[in-house]
């Protein structure tokens, strides 16, 4: 099965938790890190199935833009990560996300 990435960046906590909560709760997906990117800036990262992952993607999106004050700075779906990316990019299951994983 293809497994894909998926990375919000959003502007505020509010709207990177509500991103959050909407993906997991629209697909199938694995949240696999959090972290701020800069100046109030935050992102969240998922993995899954490339369907499931479209699909918490669009979701995500949707909900960080209704927070209040929410708005998506970026977004991106990489279907397909080679494993060099996995290795440098903090996208791969950890201890932490193993539990989650689907």
């Amino acid at each position: 099965m293809p497994i894909a990435v998926g990375v919000i960046q959003t502007l505020g906590f509010p709207a990177v938790l509500a991103s959050a909560d909407a993906m997991v709760k629209a697909a199938r997906v694995a949240l696999v890190t959090f972290d701020k990117a800069e100046r109030g800036q935050f992102f969240v990262a998922i993995r899954g199935n490339v369907a499931e992952v479209k699909t918490a993607m669009a979701a995500g999106i949707e909900a960080a833009e209704a927070s209040f004050g929410g708005e998506v700075l970026t977004h991106y779906i990489i279907p397909n990560p080679p494993e060099n990316l996995e290795a440098v990019m903090p996208i791969d299951y950890t201890e932490q996300s193993e539990p989650f994983r689907l």
